[in-house]
């Protein structure tokens, strides 16, 4: 597209189907690295992908192009299916049915990457669900707690 010009940066957050603690310290960084080829793979670029036992956090620069949407269902597909074969022992994994996807400033990158660079240590003082819920809050989503965490 001619004179078309995008910067659009998205931090999208979804956890493992009933918030399972799948993601070991051993092969969090395998989990991490297939989500950044999936996003390479897909005409994205991960600019960090992090989490802990329970859910990730992806930070993604997509063209205009790709919906949030179709960026969370390549992530969770990509990844599922790939889990599923490089650790046989998880054949339970699953993620979640939905996502958080919020929109994130340039100016406000490298706040978000540390962010997620430190999930673990995050995590030692504020569960998951508590984390989501102040993401939808401060991001002004309405929600209804009945189906926030199918």
């Amino acid at each position: 597209m001619a004179n078309t010009y995008a910067s659009l940066h998205y931090h999208l957050i979804f956890s493992t189907k009933n918030r399972a603690a799948f993601i070991k310290p051993e092969i969090e960084q395998r989990i991490w690295a297939y989500l950044g080829g999936v996003a390479r793979a897909h005409k994205m670029m991960a600019l960090q992908i992090g989490g802990c036992d329970d859910h990730i956090h992806a930070l993604v620069m997509a063209p205009p192009v790709i919906a949030p949407s179709q960026i969370a269902q390549y992530l969770k597909g990509d990844s599922s299916k790939w889990i599923h074969e490089a650790f046989p022992e998880l054949r339970d994994f699953a993620w979640q049915e939905g996502y958080g996807a919020f929109t994130v400033s340039k100016s406000n990158l490298e706040s978000v990457v540390a962010y997620i660079q430190n999930q673990r240590v995050h995590h030692q003082h504020k569960s998951f669900q508590d984390e989501y819920r102040d993401f939808l809050q401060k991001h002004g989503v309405e929600y209804d707690e009945r189906y926030v965490w199918g």
